[in-house]
């Protein structure tokens, strides 16, 4: 089997089973009573199951192990799939009986101190030390599964970039970590089907954090492989959403671990946007980002970053605006 269709194939594989899993889950969460019940701050207006993440990170973990069973990926990846197991089990608690965010911080550090092992020897960076450097990647990482998580606030929102992402990274990453995002694509979208508007369940922690921690990973592995410009592109809407609503919060005073409605996507929700029609302007933006990431990796590296800027910029705007 040849390498593309091979990553197909798992592509497939976990479709499948994060879609019938997913499936399962929307009357088994409704009977446990495990709802996201509108609020203040929500955007949905009748109870959603929440927990679906469940299936998507199950099938992208299996997949995953299997990969390193069968010798098609180093076995140092089963740091990150442990770390991600870690933070799961972590936030299905958190989704059943909110935990405080001195119990979530030390442990997403944990699971990323723990995944740093399966990246490669990372380059010095501004000749600092190389402990210090991990410092930075460390850093890097926590930043960006917790804006992953900050940025699941609507239907279908997190879902399609999750499979966005993946379906970008299996284009531009090396072999292993190719066949590893084609799987969190698969499982992705497998889940979004459940996930569009109308929504009929939710991601919850237990998806959108674990989710964020896999894609941290596969993003420096990428930029670690010479593809830092790409890693860089691919999720510049959601880094600059999730970047500026906090700088802007943090300038404000006001604590930023506490739910708002303050994000871009948010608010052209608030002034009538649709969230199909929110998704669907990012998705359009998105497709523009993963041209520039293949021009960045093409030797346009400037061009292609400065263009990513007009993109996301123009989008930022339009939810501003609900255009």
């Amino acid at each position: 089997m040849g390498e593309g269709a091979f990553s197909a194939a798992v592509l497939a594989l976990s479709w499948a089973a994060s879609f019938f899993a997913t499936r399962a889950l929307v009357p088994f969460l409704g009977r446990m009573n495990l709802f996201d019940r509108p609020n203040e701050r929500s955007l949905h207006a009748v109870p959603v199951p929440r927990g679906g993440g469940i299936a998507v990170v199950g099938a992208a973990l299996v997949a995953w192990g299997f990969l390193v069973f069968w010798g098609w990926a180093p076995r140092e990846t089963l740091f990150v799939v442990v770390g991600a197991l870690f933070l799961a089990a972590l936030c299905a608690i958190d989704d059943w009986r909110e935990l405080s965010p001195a119990w979530r911080l030390p442990a997403q550090a944990t699971a990323v101190g723990f995944g740093v092992f399966a990246l490669p020897p990372p380059p010095a960076l501004l000749s600092l030390p190389p402990f210090l450097t991990l410092a930075l990647l460390a850093l890097a990482w926590l930043w960006f599964l917790n804006l992953f998580n900050f940025m699941d606030g609507i239907d279908g929102l997190a879902g399609s970039e999750a499979a966005f992402l993946g379906f970008g990274l299996s284009l531009l990453a090396p072999e292993a970590p190719a066949l590893f995002a084609s799987a969190l694509a698969g499982a992705a979208l497998g889940f979004l089907y459940w996930n569009w508007s109308p929504a009929r369940i939710f991601l919850g922690d237990v998806g959108s954090v674990p989710i964020g921690y896999l894609l941290g990973f596969l993003l420096l592995d990428l930029a670690l492989a010479g593809g830092f410009l790409a890693a860089l592109i691919l999720p510049l809407y959601f880094l600059a959403d999730a970047s500026l609503t906090l700088a802007r919060r943090l300038l404000r005073g006001e604590r930023i671990w506490k739910a708002h409605r303050e994000h871009f996507y948010q608010r052209a929700v608030e002034k009538g946007l649709a969230h199909a029609a929110v998704v669907r302007r990012v998705l359009a933006a998105d497709l523009l980002l993963l041209l520039c990431a293949f021009a960045a990796e093409r030797g346009w590296g400037a061009a292609a970053l400065a263009f990513s800027v007009l993109v996301v910029a123009a989008l930022l705007a339009a939810l501003a605006f609900a255009l």
